[in-house]
């Protein structure tokens, strides 16, 4: 007799992918992910950089003399020049082997194809991604580039600025923003990155041009305005003797003017480093400035836009009764003290209401405005019109006139109503 081989045991079938499933009831399935990720970067002022004896730099490298490492310079093509072979004397007496790339240091060079040239060369060298730095020399231009591209590559590298002109030392050197120009606009393209170290050596200043001293004047007579009043009257009192020997050499009045302004800039960039409160006293000569920068012909500096920018603002608070006819006066007087420009022909009111429209964009549908109430003390208007704008401008041209900066003759019909 044969026993039957049992049947096997039916294999259960798997789930179809498709069917349905009880899922939770609204919200349904959800996840919130938040992370804080500190930022602490050191700004220093510290003479005599490229000396060897000098460690500030070789630390800011990495380096301690001993086990050799490595980098990549980026400095602007007018720095390589003055100072290419001491970097490279110094970087050498501390084992740190560098890699270069020169970048123009004008307006025109602040573009794209700049920053990916800059990835390009870190590629190159094969740049490791955490304990090799980039070290940004040079003005502006170069600092913003070489930001911009360590921010990018790879998600972001460390980097070091190393500020070579006033407006660097002062303002562009020392804060978070990085960027470059795209189209008819300044920094449209940016992130928020910050250096591990910014490291300010006044000695750099003895090589930079007159016309580049006065560019940072700018921005430091805009702190005056905005936030320190003894500043000034500091500047009232020693500008017409700010010049690149003075500067260089670190007397007590330069000092005090440079720390106040950096201490100034840091404490109003400190709380807001990534912008989430769009009321910035620090955008005082931001407004239509950048319009202006990018359209003149010939080129004007960034700190001479500002300052065109900054007489606007100063007419407007005037006008509006938060800036007294003699502290109006002083403003423009200690501006045009200082070698800047009052006025511009490629200021119009249709180009001054067209950046103004802009600016509304860039701070989410307002004006947000910032105005001097008083020297020395901001405030922030929703409201300025056209008709506000077309009378600053007279008001201005009718002091430039009186200071004997005037432009455009044909504007002395409008004096009548620049009271």
């Amino acid at each position: 007799m044969s026993l039957a081989t049992p049947a096997p045991s039916p294999t259960p079938a798997a789930p179809a992918f498709a069917a349905p499933v009880d899922l939770p009831k609204p919200p349904g399935l959800t996840w919130r992910v938040q992370s804080r990720e500190p930022v602490g970067y050191d700004v220093h002022v510290v003479r005599g950089l490229l000396d060897p004896a000098n460690p500030a730099l070789a630390r800011a490298c990495g380096a301690d003399g001993q086990t050799p490492t490595r980098c990549l310079v980026v400095v602007d093509d007018k720095v390589h020049t003055l100072y290419g072979d001491r970097v490279r004397a110094y970087l050498d007496a501390w084992r740190v082997e560098s890699f270069w790339k020169v970048l123009p240091g004008d307006e025109a060079a602040k573009e794209l194809e700049s920053a990916v040239e800059v990835t390009e060369a870190m590629t190159a060298m094969g740049l490791l991604r955490r304990t090799e730095k980039i070290v940004a020399i040079g003005g502006g231009v170069v600092l913003d580039v070489a930001g911009f591209a360590a921010s990018l590559y790879r998600r972001g590298v460390p980097y070091v600025r190393v500020p070579t002109t006033l407006l660097g030392q002062i303002d562009a050197g020392i804060g978070v923003k990085t960027g470059v120009n795209h189209g008819t606009h300044k920094n449209r393209l940016g992130t928020y990155y910050a250096p591990e170290t910014a490291l300010m050596d006044p000695e750099f200043l003895a090589t930079v041009e007159p016309r580049h001293i006065v560019n940072g004047l700018a921005e430091i007579i805009k702190m005056a305005l905005v936030k320190d009043a003894t500043l000034f009257g500091l500047l009232e009192a020693t500008v017409t003797g700010a010049g690149p020997q003075s500067l260089a050499a670190g007397g007590p009045v330069a000092t005090e003017v440079i720390s106040r302004s950096i201490a100034g800039m840091l404490d109003e960039l400190e709380p807001n480093l990534w912008e989430q409160v769009l009321e910035r006293s620090v955008d005082y000569g931001h407004t239509f400035s950048p319009s202006l920068e990018l359209r003149a012909d010939p080129p004007l500096l960034h700190g001479e836009a500002v300052a065109v920018d900054m007489a606007i603002c100063v007419a407007l608070a005037h006008h509006r009764g938060l800036l007294s006819a003699e502290d109006a006066d002083r403003a423009l007087r200690l501006m045009h003290t200082a070698g800047l420009p009052l006025t511009h022909p490629v200021f119009t009111t249709d180009l001054l209401e067209e950046a103004l429209r802009d600016a509304v964009k860039h701070r989410d549908g307002l004006q947000r405005m910032p105005l001097t109430d008083g020297i020395g003390r901001v405030r922030f208007v929703n409201d300025l019109t056209r008709d506000e704008l077309d009378r600053a401008r007279a008001f201005v041209r009718q002091r430039a006139a009186a200071l004997g900066t005037a432009e455009d003759a044909e504007d002395t019909d409008l004096l009548a109503v620049a009271s």
